[in-house]
């Protein structure tokens, strides 16, 4: 599980949280200091209509990170 927490946005602006399967990902529209939970299977993303900061956190003990299923741009839909 990864969380995500958004911030310094201005209130006019916005950023989508994509996740889910590379050929299948979804988003959810976010607005300044919101959070987000992504399930550990999911691809993570966020793009901005504007400059952001964010917090992420993992829970867990994966250190390693070889669990990863790196997933080029053009496998995306």
């Amino acid at each position: 599980m990864e969380a995500y927490f958004y911030f310094d946005l201005a209130p006019e602006h916005r950023l989508f949280h994509f996740m889910g399967n590379p050929a299948e990902t979804r988003h959810i529209v976010m607005a300044n200091n919101e959070a987000v939970i992504s399930p550990p299977w999911s691809t993570h993303f966020g793009s901005g209509t504007s400059n952001y900061g964010f917090i992420w956190g993992m829970a867990g003990e994966n250190l390693v990170y070889t669990d990863m299923d790196p997933a080029p741009v053009a496998q995306l839909k």
